[in-house]
């Protein structure tokens, strides 16, 4: 059945009983990364499991985005078995070269650093998803419905009732479980009362595809200057992605710019190290925020990904967060249904926030510590900064734990024997 016919199977409506007339275990309502991951991981969990999307299914998978993926990610990928789909259609990178801005003595990770064969890879959205959605169809389990709208979300004692838009028409659908993987303006959210904290940070970022003249080498850049960290992950095709973090002002004033005179300011960033650079696609710009949730889990619901928590783009870590939190609440889930307990009872769901909120805060932590040491000229700051670089290069025990906590391997992973097909 294509998946735009799967938006039909919607059962009709009818009221929810205590123990049975679920039509649903748990409904995820947001089908990007995080929620898709979350619905395959729980292929073989015997669990009932609604995905819906409001965008249509080749919409979701064009969004213009790139992203480091890291070794947990992997791990969990691969566990749910659908990671060798991934492989062929994105980049790794072998070497990790930071600075603070041009200065010398420059930090330098390899693969020997973490004991593996990479330090991770870079992917465009497509290159996640398309699989991700591939694999949706073996899981006999999950209904994919797309694309539908949540219109309305009704909590009560032993499930959740929703309304949705079915092609200009009201369906209703009854689950034990809602999940809210909606992006960080998340309605699940925002109507069920969770409160959210953090700042948007004066800075602005912004993206862009460019094709260098020489090749990247699978080295992945960080250039930490006064304005904001300046990243350059190595893509498919000796294609790189720009992430260029800048003052809103002054980023406003470059994505105005021609492509030459971008090009021109691009390379003095750069450097001359790939050669001459030649842009590819449009040029981006979305502010910078730190966000989260005062709670992750109500009775009934859950929040993962950016509908849970967001950071700064330094290092990468916020698909990867949500892809450990999707795989974290699969584990408990399927814990929980094996013992028989309630999916939506706040007893199970606390045990994913106290994993998952803690982990995170560290890491929307370790973000905003890296931007704010380095976005910035004070002189005892730039002096405590280049004592830390020092360290990063003389002290082994510091560098690998460094690299394992921005790869994700530092916290606790999911038993991955749990999650989904080997």
């Amino acid at each position: 059945m294509a998946f735009e016919q799967l938006s039909q199977t919607v059962s009709p409506p009818h009221a929810i009983a205590p123990d049975n007339g679920f039509d649903y275990d748990l409904a995820i309502v947001g089908g990007g990364i995080v929620g898709i991951t979350l619905a395959c991981a729980l292929k073989n969990s015997g669990l009932r499991v609604a995905l819906i999307e409001a965008k249509p299914y080749s919409v979701a998978a064009m969004k213009g985005q790139a992203y480091a993926v890291h070794m947990s990610s992997r791990l969990i990928l691969s566990a749910i078995g659908v990671w060798d789909k991934i492989l062929p259609g994105i980049e790794t990178f072998h070497h990790v070269k930071l600075s603070d801005a041009d200065r010398p003595n420059v930090v330098e990770f390899h693969p020997e650093d973490l004991g593996t064969e990479v330090i991770g890879y870079v992917a465009e959205h497509q290159a996640l998803l398309t699989p991700l959605q591939e694999f949706l169809q073996e899981c006999s389990n999950v209904e994919y419905l797309c694309p539908v709208e949540v219109v309305r979300t009704e909590f009560q004692s032993h499930g959740v009732k929703l309304t949705l838009n079915v092609s200009g028409k009201s369906q209703q659908i009854c689950t034990r479980l809602l999940v809210a993987a909606d992006g960080a303006r998340s309605r699940i959210r925002q109507n069920a009362g969770i409160k959210t904290w953090g700042w948007q940070y004066w800075q602005s970022c912004i993206v862009a595809f460019v094709k260098p003249e020489k090749p990247h080498n699978n080295t992945a850049y960080e250039k930490f200057w006064s304005s904001g960290p300046f990243a350059i992950l190595p893509l498919p095709g000796n294609r790189c992605r720009i992430v260029w973090t800048a003052p809103h002002a002054e980023a406003k004033a470059l994505l105005e710019l021609d492509d030459a005179q971008f090009l021109a300011e691009l390379t003095r960033r750069y450097g001359t190290q790939m050669g001459e650079l030649q842009l590819e696609g449009d040029r981006f710009m979305f502010p910078v925020q730190l966000m989260q949730s005062d709670r992750y889990v109500l009775p009934r619901l859950a929040l993962v990904g950016d509908a849970a928590h967001c950071c700064h783009p330094v290092g990468g870590q916020g698909l990867n967060l949500g892809i450990r939190d999707a795989a974290a609440l699969a584990e408990v889930l399927q814990t929980a249904a094996r013992q028989g307990e309630d999916l939506g009872s706040l007893q199970v769901l606390k045990r994913y926030e106290r994993w998952r909120k803690r982990e995170n805060s560290v890491v929307l932590g370790f973000t905003d510590l890296l931007d704010r040491t380095f976005s910035n000229n004070y002189l005892p700051v730039a002096i405590a900064r280049q004592f830390g670089l020092w360290v990063l290069r003389r002290v082994p025990i510091v560098k690998r734990s460094a690299l394992q906590l921005m790869t994700g391997l530092g916290g606790r992973l999911p038993q991955i024997t749990a999650i989904g097909d080997r």
